[in-house]
């Protein structure tokens, strides 16, 4: 049976890419050697403002910050999901993404996926109003790629509200699915738990959620990374702590509730799933 090892790692990022590099490769380095994938969450590398969102923003396979992560998943000899970064976009380079790229353990960019959902809302916090859609451009396509691990299918965050991506993710055979987010605590606090939960039990997915935790200006995230099974049971979680855990997958073990449960034929309205899609 397949098996294998995931890191995910819970961050304080903030606006300083050196502090935020070197919070990252220090969990890594504490890490087991049997961890084969790495996941950082939402804003991993730069947690600030739209102005430096947009200076900071790299060419996809260019750059200091993707450097570093090249360098980091060599060392280590470990794939690394960064949940996102900016990133000039595919379709208009007048625009930037917020993009999460997957680097296998030689370095090489194998996945990269624009956030497709813009967090457009206005909650009671200590922000009030949210609006990505004025520093991004969103995301046309979903993304699955294979890694030592499984299948992964990526998301950003906000998408997670979104059950249609997940199932056309789980159309596409991914076995996992990684939401690297950094919620704020507002929402974190009531619907974290209970949509990571879903969209695992609806999919019959691994979900891999990494989170930033903390004060980032003058925003404050809920943390609790959580890794949840395909039948939605936790199988770790980091409330608070600047640290990682570490989860083994068995994508195998999918098989059996997949056969139980047949969501994914009973479906009656798959065909409105292809627009999302890539041909």
């Amino acid at each position: 049976m397949k098996t294998g090892n995931v890191a995910l790692l819970q961050l304080c990022s903030g606006d300083n890419t050196k502090h935020n590099l070197a919070q990252i490769e220090q969990q890594i380095k504490q890490l087991p050697d049997t961890v084969q994938l790495v996941l950082t969450p939402e804003n991993a590398l730069l947690f600030a403002d739209a102005a430096t969102y947009r200076k900071k923003a790299e060419t996809e396979g260019k750059g200091p910050l993707q450097d570093a992560i090249r360098a980091m998943a060599i060392r280590y000899k470990v794939w690394i999901l960064i949940g996102s970064m900016p990133l000039i976009s595919r379709e208009d380079p007048t625009r930037i993404t917020s993009s999460s790229l997957l680097f296998d353990a030689e370095g090489n960019i194998t996945a990269r996926y624009d956030k497709i959902h813009m967090f457009d809302v206005n909650i009671e916090d200590e922000q009030g109003e949210y609006n990505e859609s004025v520093i991004y451009q969103r995301g046309e396509h979903i993304t699955v790629v294979d890694t030592p691990v499984g299948r992964l299918g990526l998301t950003i965050c906000y998408d997670l509200r979104f059950p249609g991506l997940f199932q056309a993710l789980r159309e596409q055979g991914a076995e996992i699915i990684s939401v690297p987010a950094a919620f704020t605590r507002y929402t974190g606090q009531a619907h974290w738990e209970p949509l990571l939960r879903a969209r695992a039990i609806e999919n019959q997915c691994y979900v891999l959620a990494p989170a930033q935790v903390g004060v980032h200006g003058t925003r404050r995230t809920w943390g609790h990374s959580l890794a949840v099974d395909g039948w939605g049971k936790v199988m770790k979680k980091n409330v608070d702590a600047v640290s990682a855990l570490v989860v083994n997958i068995q994508p195998e073990s999918l098989n059996v509730m997949r056969q139980q449960i047949r969501v994914v034929k009973h479906n009656r309205f798959r065909p409105q799933l292809t627009s999302l899609i890539k041909k």
